[in-house]
């Protein structure tokens, strides 16, 4: 059986060595793929938003299966082009990618069906937005309507702060046709929690939780980044919570989504807040998470094909998802001045006995030999009967990985750490 994953990163990294765990998966293409990937799969140069090349690709070599995993080429209809192609795909169609390409839509969707989630106002008009920053309480949250490679969010502390938000997005257009509308949000506070949830419209089936370290430096300072480092479970998680979230948040999302005549399939992420006032969204993903993509999926005992197919297929309901106790901890390493300018194009050395739990982001190959390519270089998971040696673990090995200008923070995982012991 031949695959197709559209991407070029860490997570995709990560969903071709699951499925690689399939006896019956012959073939994996990857397109475009990454210097480091290339050592799993066969990666092919077509951009992940090439959506004709992506579907005549997929022809030529009469592909079986295809995952569909950024955000960008879901929003453009690479699901729709694939199966109108006949090619079966894991991911939603255009229709359903809207959760996540429009702030918009996933905040009036919730208003409209009851879903927790923080007050809002949107805006279209540069003046106005700014004359509600006024009054607005502090800190706001602004938010560009689009797809911003997860950059289009300021927690803005100071009115000025708030204004200069608004000016760039919706003025200077920093994020493009994305910032034309903003969203302006109440600010919450509690743990951060994401959870990834297979679902094939009717059924929705939450993978293990995980946490998130969005800040590039050390004790959540610095500059929001795509992400340095996830645990998994997130001990803020609770049972509790769990099945709070399941009543007031996933069932009614999914049913909400059917009842509007986008029926999501594929794995929809959810990042919540706990709140004084119990779980509520922050915001939906389309797709799987990257990096929770990286602690979430080694934890994965079922066949991860299986289950896709079974969401492609709508058999979710009859099929085991099953996730094994214990813990995993990812540590990212960077290259040194991301999320902002950084030097790329050093060697990279990588213990073999590390290379099956080394997900690589940000490489390429140059001579025969793995280079920087990026500014999340790549990502070392472990797994472990706790978290506290998880993490230990995913140090040790991050200390042994080399390349010039190597940056990882030191303390993922250590409110989680805590927060577990206590339990």
């Amino acid at each position: 059986m031949k695959i197709t994953v559209v991407g070029g990163g860490g997570r995709e990294h990560a969903i071709v060595k699951k499925l690689k765990e399939n006896p019956a998966v012959t073939e994996i293409f990857v397109l475009p793929g990454n210097g480091g990937i290339a050592a799993d799969a066969t990666c092919v140069p077509i951009g992940a938003k090439d959506i004709d090349g992506i579907v005549r690709f997929c022809r030529e070599k009469q592909v079986d299966y295809a995952v569909v995993a950024p955000d960008d080429p879901l929003v453009l209809g690479c699901v729709d082009a694939l199966e109108e192609a006949g090619i079966p795909c894991f991911g939603p169609n255009a229709r359903a990618a809207i959760i996540e390409g429009s702030k918009v839509f996933s905040k009036r969707l919730m208003q409209k069906y009851g879903i927790p989630t923080a007050a809002c106002e949107v805006f279209d008009d540069e003046e106005k937005a700014l004359a509600y920053l006024e009054t607005a309480p502090l800190p706001a949250v602004i938010k560009a309507d689009g797809l911003a490679l997860g950059k289009g969010v300021v927690i803005a502390e100071t009115r000025e702060a708030a204004r200069e938000a608004v000016r760039s997005m919706m003025r200077d257009k920093v994020f493009g046709a994305s910032g034309e509308r903003v969203v302006i949000e109440e600010f919450l506070e509690g743990p951060e929690v994401s959870v990834l949830s297979f679902t094939d419209g009717e059924t929705v089936v939450p993978m293990v939780s995980s946490m998130d370290h969005k800040r590039a430096l050390d004790g959540d300072k610095g500059l929001n980044t795509g992400g340095m480092g996830t645990v998994a479970p997130n001990p803020f998680y609770t049972d509790a919570v769990a099945a709070e979230c399941m009543e007031k948040i996933f069932l009614p999302t999914i049913r909400a989504m059917k009842a509007e005549g986008r029926p999501f399939r594929g794995c929809l992420y959810f990042g919540l807040m706990i709140t004084r006032d119990g779980p509520k969204v922050i915001e939906y993903n389309c797709r799987f998470g990257d990096p929770e993509t990286q602690v979430v999926l080694p934890l994965l005992e079922s066949d991860l094909y299986t289950v896709m197919r079974a969401v492609t297929d709508s058999r979710l309901a009859e099929t085991p998802v099953r996730f094994r106790d214990g813990a995993a901890a990812c540590v990212i390493m960077a290259s040194r001045g991301y999320p902002a300018a950084y030097e790329k194009g050093f060697p990279i050395t990588i213990p073999e006995d590390l290379r099956e739990k080394v997900y690589v982001a940000g490489a390429a190959q140059k001579d025969g030999r793995l280079i920087t390519a990026g500014g999340r270089v790549l990502g070392v998971t472990e797994t472990a009967d706790t978290l506290g040696e998880a993490l230990d673990r995913a140090y040790a090995d991050a200390a042994r990985i080399r390349f010039e200008n190597a940056y990882y923070r030191r303390d993922i995982g250590e409110k989680a750490r805590k927060a577990s012991e206590k339990r």
